[in-house]
């Protein structure tokens, strides 16, 4: 037997004591020392504390700290634990002075070091018995062989207790001090250094010189060893001591409140711009003030980076109090869109080349299968150019363009631009969905506003490039990088010449209510804008964007009571433009040429020149725009020689004819459009003895085709008055009416007939002056019947 064999046999418990030992000290510690739960601590894209959240064991724990700042480094390890970086993980020396001083005096002293103590709070400061001593001299040597002196370090500075229900140094400092750690002073470094060895002396009016004196002695120790000079060892001393914990930053609650769902206990640096947020907020605020005079007492501000897509301020809320709901976060809650869809609409028709950007659209009382959309201020103008229908928000020429261009057609679009709160069939908002009949969020509609953007810079910027993936969600993390897809020739959902027109008529947005050529604000900056009301005055909506910001704005109530005057130009709109003030200038957005085509445009009419148009321009549409139809309102009329009077050649001589260009709208337009257009000529008369041999000239107001007339029922009375309405090319014609084939009256010039009539079955018929005849049946019946 070789003498190694026989030395293991003889000793072999020894051997196997050691073995299981060396066993025991090899996985002493858990994979994960410390499993308490951390706060949700939310910062800045600078990094400073914007928000925090307590964590679920009602501890102020942050998670851990990256690194300790060097002042509490050389506090701590000269206070508690000299020989750090040079001993295995407990002090012999240190230990038996401790037993020592504690056999033979009443007080106790602890020889534990920064390592044992680090395995004390992992095991939740046990029993402080000599056995337990041991245990941690066991495990703290384990510890040294697994983590490196820094990591030790950094564990302790993030764990030990400072009083009260705080925990970790980055905790304290902002509790005691409102600093970041790395801020703060020798003074309050040491004062930090010296609490967890007693916490309990943190306690305002009590403890305080006991405190005092504890610190003077380490910045008096620093100052000794040479680590401080005598100037900062001085100004040190001046120095006040932490008082009662103060309340943590809380710049973007709602976020914060976010980011606690999304991303519980962990440290968050968010793309939030500290200033911009910091001036949002006191807008909200002044805001706020001016609005709950009305009872308007929520409102919620988005700002987006357009190009990274990241979040730059985030307002959820306005500080209206409990009672009020403000701790609702309304950026990502649905509610009513009022008119923020128009321009996806627009931008749609153009983009296929159905309109021009000035084609003129029709703006006329409208019914359609019972539904009656209406304009803001309950009128009409007959026709108005597409771009300017945008920009005031007018209702009915846009539910009439999405019956023209497809209902589901149009959902479908909205779907794939990630507008995920849509999530009923299309059928169930109807032509609604145009002026509010859908839900969405602030963040959705925001986002994509800021998508449009985004796919118009890229277009310009990269070769006439496009990216498959524009319209994908913001993000508020900092490091988050979108994937925006790799570079194509086909455009994600529009392209960059309709998305251009569509700004561009965004550009100048009008009140509403107001004359066509007052603008609501002259701002410092162009933005391209947007305004949306729902139905009741409930939501107030104003969404914009540069090349490089996205902003939205909602105003209302949370508990969605309307209010008189909740509009969104009066609400919603000087929100969004102090906050575009608070934002760097922006140019305007770069002319896609490569997107666009010049074309030769019917001035008057907006469409593609057609052969009779009399002035024409040259414009920069979208390519598809080639599609669209040549301009249907100019043709060629004939006059006699006096040129007061249209004739043809079979009632005047074919030799003295004069031939002119004429702009002429069909009856009902001409009647609406004549209001607000004074200078719009309507067509001459025809000379005596020439009848018309073209389209009809006149055209019925009220009835509408298939429109059934509902009288109230008033105190039993089986008639009600009626007022029929018609509109005729020829302002001086006479018409006669007649309900089935009797005969009501005659009407000249203005053409209105009041009727006295009761439920039923009806035709009625016109005839004018010069034998046209119109007809069409109508329904009466009572308003309470099915």
């Amino acid at each position: 037997m070789s003498p190694l064999r026989k030395t293991l046999t003889k000793h072999k418990i020894k051997i196997s004591v050691l073995g299981a030992v060396l066993i025991l000290w090899l996985f002493c510690l858990p994979k994960k020392l410390f499993q308490d739960p951390t706060s949700t601590v939310v910062n800045s894209s600078d990094g400073i504390l914007i928000g925090a959240r307590i964590a679920d064991d009602g501890q102020w724990r942050f998670p851990q700290l990256d690194s300790v700042p060097k002042r509490f480094e050389e506090c701590i390890l000269l206070f508690e634990d000299e020989y750090f970086y040079r001993h295995p993980g407990f002090n012999p020396i240190s230990i038996v002075k401790a037993i020592g001083h504690n056999l033979t005096k009443k007080t106790r002293r602890g020889g534990s070091t920064i390592t044992q103590q680090v395995i004390r709070l992992s095991r939740k400061n046990r029993g402080r018995t000599y056995w337990e001593k041991c245990i941690e001299i066991f495990m703290a040597t384990r510890l040294e062989l697994g983590y490196s002196k820094e990591e030790i370090l950094n564990l302790y500075a993030s764990h030990t207790p400072y009083g009260g229900n705080v925990v970790g140094l980055e905790t304290a400092a902002w509790r005691y001090f409102g600093l970041p750690a790395h801020e703060l002073s020798w003074g309050q470094s040491a004062a930090l250094a010296i609490l967890p060895n007693a916490p309990s002396l943190i306690f305002p009016g009590r403890n305080e010189q006991v405190l005092l004196d504890k610190r003077n002695r380490l910045l008096q120790k620093l100052r000794d060893k040479g680590v401080i000079d005598e100037t900062t060892y001085e100004l040190a001393l001046e120095e006040p001591l932490p008082q009662k914990p103060m309340p943590l930053p809380d710049v973007a609650p709602h976020l914060t409140e976010r980011i606690r769902n999304e991303h519980p206990g962990q440290r968050i640096t968010t793309s939030i711009d500290r200033p911009l947020q910091n001036r949002l907020n006191l807008l909200a605020e002044r805001h706020y003030q001016q609005l709950k005079s009305n009872e308007i007492h929520n409102l919620a501000v988005l700002a987006l980076d357009v190009e990274s897509r990241k979040v730059l301020g985030y307002v959820g809320n306005s500080p209206s109090g409990k009672d009020h709901a403000n701790y609702v976060d309304v950026i990502t809650k649905n509610r009513s869109t009022g008119s923020t869809l128009k321009p996806f609409l627009f931008a749609s028709l153009l983009d296929e080349g159905l309109v021009l950007p000035h084609s003129l659209v029709e703006d006329v009382p409208t019914v359609i299968n019972g539904y009656h959309p209406q304009n803001f201020d309950k009128k009409h103008v007959g026709a108005v150019p597409a771009s300017r229908a945008l920009s005031r928000s007018l209702n009915v020429p846009a539910v009439r363009l999405l019956r023209e261009y497809g209902l589901q057609k149009f959902y479908n679009k909205l779907k794939k631009m990630n507008l995920e709160s849509l999530d009923r069939p299309s059928s169930y908002y109807g032509l609604s969905l145009i002026l509010g009949g859908a839900e969405s969020s602030l963040w959705e509609v925001t986002q994509t506003y800021a998508a449009l953007a985004s796919t118009l810079n890229y277009f310009v910027d990269h070769s006439s490039t496009y990216r498959p993936t524009e319209f994908l969600e913001p993000s508020y993390l900092l490091e988050d990088k979108p994937d925006f897809g790799e570079q194509q020739f086909d455009p994600p959902i529009f392209g960059a010449g309709a998305i251009y027109d569509t700004f561009q008529s965004m550009m100048e947005v009008n009140r509403p209510e107001g004359s066509e050529n007052w603008q609501f604000f002259d701002s410092s900056q162009p933005i391209a804008w947007k305004t949306g009301t729902s139905f009741g005055f409930k939501d107030a909506w104003a969404v914009g964007t540069t090349p490089k910001y996205t902003i939205g704005v909602w105003v209302g109530n949370a508990d969605g009571e309307g209010r008189p005057g909740l509009t969104g130009i009066t609400a919603a709109a000087p929100i969004l433009f102090d906050v575009l003030d608070a934002l760097p200038y922006s140019n305007w957005f770069q002319e896609p040429f490569d997107d666009l085509i010049e074309l030769e445009v019917c001035t008057q009419s907006g469409y593609r020149a057609s052969v009779y148009c009399s002035e024409t321009q040259k414009e920069h549409v979208p390519t598809h725009g080639t599609r669209s139809g040549p301009c249907p309102y100019h043709q060629q009329v004939f006059l006699d020689a006096s040129e007061q009077f249209r004739v043809h050649s079979n009632c005047y001589p074919l030799e003295d004819m004069v031939a002119q260009n004429w702009f002429v709208l069909p009856p009902v337009l001409e009647y609406y459009y004549t209001t607000s257009h004074p200078n719009y000529a309507p067509l001459p008369p025809y000379l005596d003895g020439c009848s018309s041999m073209e389209s009809q000239p006149m055209d019925f107001l009220y009835p509408k085709r298939n429109e059934t007339i509902l009288l109230p029922k008033d105190l039993g009375n089986t008639t009600s008055d009626i007022v029929l309405k018609l509109a005729h090319q020829q302002s001086n014609a006479i018409v006669y009416w007649y309900l089935d084939k009797t005969y009501l009256g005659k009407t000249e010039n203005f053409h209105e007939l009041i009727l006295d009539i009761k439920p039923g079955d009806y035709v009625l018929s016109a005839t004018d002056h010069l034998g046209n005849r119109l007809e069409q049946s109508i329904q009466v019946r009572l308003a309470s019947e099915n």
